[in-house]
């Protein structure tokens, strides 16, 4: 966990650093490195002529534990943020009237609620999980056929299936995108991102498609 440090440079005998210094043995760009340090997360100090110097010492320690802290940070709000996304587009009514919405009866849909809250929440546990991935995708897929069956036996046909499929990833790329820029994450953590959420996703409308398909077919309506 990284700790919270005021601007004191008597607090610890230490080397100081410049910014492009600190910057180089972190790497991360400045503006990054400066918010860390607005908000406490590293040691610093400023000149008299205004200048920011760091504690080498510091930010050695930030290297050594910074992939299970400060790099996790955009991971970890993904989720809250998507959610809060989704939720503002069915409000807006548009949503409502797509036909893989309309054809859920209001059951049905107090049943997939919290299977959907469940979904998106676990992608934030997912891209912080590392090794520890695999019972996290089986529940993604598990909810994945639950939604796929449901929406087969209420009798959406497969294009409104995956427009419904596509509203929920829609939502999860935009944010995970957005808080990529926003924490300046490098290009290949940025890449490193996209390619978990789009594996996991992946893996989740392959669930989907297949309990859907398997549905569609023994539903009474085909008989």
């Amino acid at each position: 966990m990284i700790g919270r440090y005021r601007d004191d440079p008597e607090t610890l005998a230490t080397r100081w650093i410049t910014l492009g210094q600190a910057c180089k043995l972190l790497g991360v760009n400045e503006s990054t490195l400066r918010r860390w340090a607005d908000a406490g997360h590293v040691r610093s100090f400023r000149t008299p002529g205004g200048h920011r110097r760091f504690s080498e010492d510091d930010l050695r320690a930030l290297v050594a534990g910074q992939s299970t802290s400060i790099g996790q940070e955009p991971y970890t709000s993904i989720s809250n943020l998507a959610l809060s996304r989704i939720r503002r587009r069915l409000q807006r009514g548009r949503t409502n009237d797509a036909g893989w919405y309309a054809a859920l009866n209001e059951e049905d849909k107090e049943n997939l609620r919290p299977l959907g809250r469940r979904l998106v929440t676990l992608v934030s546990e997912f891209l912080t999980k590392g090794a520890r991935r695999a019972p996290l995708l089986d529940e993604a897929k598990d909810i994945a056929r639950s939604y796929g069956e449901r929406l087969a036996q209420d009798g959406v046909g497969l294009r409104d299936a995956m427009e419904g499929f596509t509203f929920f990833r829609k939502a999860l790329d935009e944010t995970a995108m957005e808080e990529a820029q926003r924490t300046d994450l490098s290009t290949d953590k940025v890449l490193e991102l996209w390619e978990q959420l789009s594996g996991l996703a992946d893996q989740v409308l392959i669930s989907f498609a297949e309990t859907f398909q398997e549905a569609e077919t023994h539903s009474p309506a085909r008989a």
